[in-house]
């Protein structure tokens, strides 16, 4: 005898079981009817008009293309501009350690001869 993993037969059954408790309430009840009504159409429109959704599809999808293109060239100018950046960084820190080290420098040679 195999046993059955009933985990998501009990998860759908308790999101039915929550659902149908919910929609005792009134407002709840109002609500999700004009969600539905509003859906319906939607979709009574949609299998009416299937020219225009294919249309809107289209040009969504063609506006995302256009994003990702836009976007992949900025990624693409980043990992360009990075290691230029990276170099600057470092010139910049080696250049502020140097003066750092000759100003210590300079200060214990001055204490030095200020104590002979």
């Amino acid at each position: 005898m195999t046993k059955k993993n009933l985990f998501w037969r009990g998860m759908f059954l308790g999101a039915l079981a929550g659902g149908a408790i919910s929609l005792f309430d009134k407002h709840t009840r109002e609500v999700m009817k004009e969600g539905v009504q509003k859906t319906s159409s939607k979709v009574y429109e949609t299998v009416r008009h299937p020219g225009e959704t294919v249309g809107k599809i289209k040009s969504v999808i063609e506006q995302v293309s256009e994003d990702f293109s836009y976007l992949a060239e900025k990624v693409d100018e980043i990992r360009e501009l990075t290691p230029q950046v990276t170099d600057m960084i470092r010139e910049t820190k080696d250049t502020f350690s140097k003066n750092k080290d000759d100003e210590l420098l300079e200060e214990l040679l001055e204490e030095k001869g200020t104590n002979d």
